[in-house]
Formats: structure tokens, sequence, C-alpha cells
């Protein structure tokens, strides 16, 4: 094995165990509201992140992606496609914050990360909370 081959072979290594672990300890968060708030509709949702970049959906970095917001729903599994529907919110253009429309009552809100093709990245990328609209 000639030295290039080798020194080409360290380095696409390392760049994956980069990748690999600035996935480990990136993270979603709600900025607002905080678990156990009560709130009133539309509700202003803030979202953090940190680890990892945002880029908007089309963007297939694999070290980037963007907010969806689950509404009365859990984290989704890594890799399945997060649905678009009035239960499932894709902010695709990279948002940071909305104000969402939300009926009186105790509603589940999850923040989950997506990648540019909308594929989940699991359960360790979302974050869930529980609210009370007024």
């Amino acid at each position: 094995m000639t030295f290039k081959k080798l020194l080409s072979g360290l380095v696409l290594s390392s760049m994956f165990l980069v990748s690999a672990g600035a996935h480990a300890e990136a993270r979603v968060f709600f900025v607002e509201p905080k678990d156990g708030a009560t709130v009133t509709s539309p509700v202003h949702v803030v979202f953090g992140l940190e680890g990892m970049g945002l880029a908007p959906a089309g963007d297939l970095d694999p070290n980037k992606g963007h907010h969806h917001l689950l509404i009365d729903a859990g984290p989704m599994q890594k890799g399945l496609v997060i649905p678009a529907n009035d239960k499932s919110l894709h902010f695709g253009k990279a948002q940071t914050e909305a104000d969402v429309k939300l009926t009186p009552g105790d509603h589940t809100l999850t923040l989950q990360f997506g990648d540019g093709a909308h594929q989940s990245f699991g359960p360790e990328m979302s974050q869930t909370i529980k609210i009370h609209v007024k």
C-alpha cells in the first residue's frame, strides 16, 4: 500500500469518526414553550439546536437538517420519513420559530429533527414536552 493511499484512508476514517461523534453530541430542544407551560393559541414555539447544522429541505449534507413539530405524537424511529399533515409540521426552510394554532386543552409537542429528505434522525434527535392551551 502506498503512503498516499494509507493517508487517504486515514483522512476518510477520521472524517467518519468526526461525523459520527458530532451526531452523538447533537441535540434539539424547545427554547419556548417550557415543559408544563400554560399558553394561549397561537402558541409561539422556538426551536433550539446544538451540534449539527441547520439547512433547508433538499440539502443532503449528513450533518445538517431541519425541524419538524409533531403535535400530540412522540418521536419517530430513525430513518422513517416524517409525514406532512396538520399534526406533523415541516419547517423545510430551516425556520427556528413559528406560531402554531392549537385547540384548548392538553397537548404533547415533539420537536423532531430530520434530514434534507425529511427522514427522522431518531428519538435521540428529538424532545417531547407537554403544554396546556387555555
